[in-house]
């Protein structure tokens, strides 16, 4: 299998697009703000810091925070990853007495600064996040403005392909070649620092070969016989039967829900317990996902052995809050995305870039 491919094979939902752009010629160029879930109370033995960061990933950030506090490994939290090649803002939680408060200063220097601090009883965990507020240039835009002005119409009205990025398989899709050695019947066990990174790329091949699948047939967005619907922004999963016996979600119909953003078609993210929790597919919709599922079968074996925790994710990415205009050096946009959607999946049906998509971490 070419895993270099993956990512250039997955079908669009627009035409190919003949227009260029530089991405992320500077880190400025891509600038990300986390909006956490919630508000920290006040008090508890947890500090939670917004830290803006550029050229560092979430990691060495982390390493950096923990180091100048005399923590340990646990004593840390956050969100989710941010991009390295990128001005990005996000929140850390710290285990931190109020009396060592003063030591985090000797965290900052050009590349990271503490913006707000404030106190709260639980720690920050993956997931926390309400949404992504993104600010991207794309600079030295060739083709045409009038054809991408049209994608973006289009891609704010339908939403866009919920795609993990190429991030998620590492460079040159590296981490798809190791989940390949993997699940090989009696391969070791992968380390216990690289297990995470390998389980999350493994998933994300099998959902986004199936989203491409229903990309081609042109059914990605149209609720099938036997489809498990999220609803935009919570996830919460449920049945089209369960939401039309509920007198608490809105009587409007599934299918002008759909069409409205509200709620989302899902795909699997495979695993010990898949199907999620009785949120299996039937039907049509579990043919679909069955047709991509029996070609990998090691993948699902080891998965399984592994205990790793199935689960379900939209299908595609509503942007919020859109909006672009043209400056001297290209195209700015503006927009916001759910936790886990990735930028790169977006701009893939705008335009070909000449940039570092493939220098990015998770974004979760």
């Amino acid at each position: 299998m070419d895993h270099a491919q993956h990512w250039e094979q997955l079908a669009r939902l627009l035409p190919e697009p003949k227009n260029h752009a530089r991405l992320k010629s500077c880190p400025v160029d891509f600038q990300v703000r986390e909006e956490l879930g919630f508000a920290p109370g006040g008090s508890g033995e947890h500090l939670c810091v917004e830290v803006e960061k550029s050229g560092l990933t979430t990691g060495e950030a982390a390493r950096r925070l923990v180091a100048a506090c005399g923590l340990g490994r646990a004593d840390i939290g956050y969100a989710g990853m941010k991009d390295r090649h990128a001005r990005t803002t996000q929140w850390f939680s710290l285990r931190l007495p109020k009396s060592e408060v003063y030591r985090l200063k000797s965290a900052e220097d050009d590349s990271l600064r503490i913006l707000q601090s404030g106190r709260n009883h639980r720690k920050i965990r993956i997931g926390s996040h309400r949404r992504n507020h993104f600010e991207i240039l794309l600079r030295d835009f060739r083709g045409s403005r009038e054809d991408l002005e049209s994608r973006l119409e289009t891609l704010a009205g339908q939403g866009a392909p919920n795609y993990f990025g190429p991030q998620r398989f590492g460079r040159l899709a590296n981490n798809l070649a190791q989940v390949e050695l993997a699940a090989r019947p009696g391969a070791p066990r992968p380390g216990r620092s690289g297990r995470g990174r390998l389980y999350s790329a493994a998933r994300a091949l099998l959902f986004n070969e199936v989203l491409s699948l229903r990309l081609a047939r042109g059914n990605w967005n149209d609720l099938l016989p036997g489809d498990v619907l999220a609803l935009d922004g919570s996830g919460r999963l449920f049945l089209p039967e369960e939401e039309e016996s509920s007198r608490a979600e809105s009587s409007r119909p599934l299918r002008k829900r759909l069409a409205a953003l509200d709620i989302h078609i899902t795909g699997p993210l495979p695993g010990a317990n898949f199907p999620q929790h009785g949120y299996a597919t039937r039907g049509e919709a579990a043919d679909m996902e069955d047709a991509v599922l029996e070609k990998h079968p090691a993948i699902l074996d080891w998965l399984r052995r592994e205990q790793v925790e199935a689960g379900r994710r939209p299908l595609r990415l509503a942007l919020r809050n859109l909006r672009w205009n043209w400056t001297r050096e290209g195209l700015q946009l503006r927009f916001a995305l759910a936790r886990g959607a990735y930028a790169t999946s977006l701009i893939r049906e705008l335009c070909i870039t000449d940039g570092s998509e493939h220098k990015t971490e998770t974004e979760s």
